[in-house]
């Protein structure tokens, strides 16, 4: 295993370094110290092809805004907080209001768009990079001084480990996550409508005009919400349904995880035969199927459009502050916020999403 350093650009007279961490059958990641941005996963399909599955940029200045947030952590918290304020500890917290009057993914200049501390490790066959970023007080709006890590890490068995580690000296809100695009297809080659999608999850959160959580939990069954048993995404974004209209006509959405750590989130393409499967100790994922994506962005060569592309946004539930019956993602002074997010990446054959993954056939 091995990671090459690169420096890819500069901003506000500093480098900004790319990482590709290989390991030894050929998988690689590649990140930025600017947002902890992943803008390459090379992976192989069934036929030992090693191609990119993810969106992003071929040179560094289009991730200095970033717009559709290819790649980025996300924070001090993703998704949207409703008209950009919250109440905590009796005291009224002003957030910058950067998307229709409310807080979208950290503010104007959230964790995707700061330089991060960054340092290389390898401990057996485990290679990676640890990025380290102190959250001032007061930025953003928010409270508190937050020293936050993010750790990346590529194994010889084709799995990338994101560990999320954070303290807080005031009590303050974090919910934090990252922001990949897949496309499984390899080298963006068609768009994810093909894809299959199985989610261990009775429960989506109904969404109000804005995206924003209106508080009702919404049963799936009978719905295209309902992806315990996989679903075509095609399937899903083209059904008749208010919530996926109101998104754009298609994903944008919360589900409450059932499960966690057990092949709870899982993403095939029948053609290629590669398969993400995803576990995690967060409450909910967002899936987001890029209904906003702009037309014509230069994304390696292909022009981006609707549907290129599919996040799966293991995080807390959005706007949990101004929802008491919702997990709270409040972290209290002095105490640790942890978390962790594994990317399984295989072969697979058709009949593989509807066996959990288990019977997967791995590429190593």
């Amino acid at each position: 295993m091995r990671i090459i350093q690169k420096t890819w650009g500069e901003l506000s007279q500093q480098p900004i370094t790319a990482f590709t961490i290989r390991n030894n059958y050929g998988m690689e990641v590649t990140c930025l110290n600017y947002g902890c941005i992943i803008t390459k996963i090379i992976a192989p399909d069934r036929d030992g092809n090693y191609e990119n599955i993810v969106l992003g940029f071929k040179e560094f200045t289009p991730y200095i805004t970033n717009e559709p947030y290819f790649g980025a952590v996300i924070g001090r918290v993703a998704g949207r907080i409703s008209g950009a304020s919250f109440e905590l500890n009796g005291t009224t917290y002003t957030l910058h209001k950067n998307e229709n009057g409310n807080h979208l993914h950290g503010g104007i200049k959230g964790f995707h768009r700061v330089i991060w501390d960054a340092a290389t490790f390898e401990i057996g066959d485990e290679t990676g990079v640890l990025f380290s970023y102190t959250s001032r007080d007061g930025e953003e709006g928010y409270p508190g001084k937050v020293d936050v890590q993010v750790t990346y890490t590529l194994n010889n068995r084709n799995e990338l480990t994101i560990a999320y580690r954070a303290i807080s000296d005031r009590d303050t809100p974090l919910n934090l996550t990252n922001h990949t695009y897949f496309n499984l297809s390899g080298n963006l080659k068609r768009d994810i409508l093909n894809h299959q999608l199985k989610i261990k999850s009775d429960q989506f959160l109904e969404l109000n005009q804005e995206l924003i959580p209106t508080g009702m939990f919404l049963d799936v069954t009978d719905t295209p919400f309902d992806l315990r048993a996989g679903k075509v995404m095609k399937e899903g974004i083209e059904a008749n349904h208010p919530q996926i209209a109101l998104a754009g006509q298609g994903y944008d959405h919360p589900f409450l995880l059932n499960a966690h750590h057990d092949h709870e989130i899982i993403l095939f393409d029948p053609e290629s035969g590669r398969m993400l499967t995803v576990e995690t100790d967060e409450t909910g994922v967002v899936v987001y199927t890029g209904n906003q994506l702009p037309d014509g962005v230069d994304i390696y060569g292909v022009r981006s459009r609707k549907y290129l592309g599919v996040c799966l946004e293991t995080q807390g539930l959005p706007d949990a502050v101004h929802h008491p019956h919702f997990p709270s993602w409040i972290l209290r002074a002095g105490e640790v916020y942890s978390s962790v997010t594994r990317y399984k990446f295989s072969v697979a054959t058709k009949a593989d999403i509807s066996n959990g993954g288990r019977n997967r056939s791995t590429v190593v």
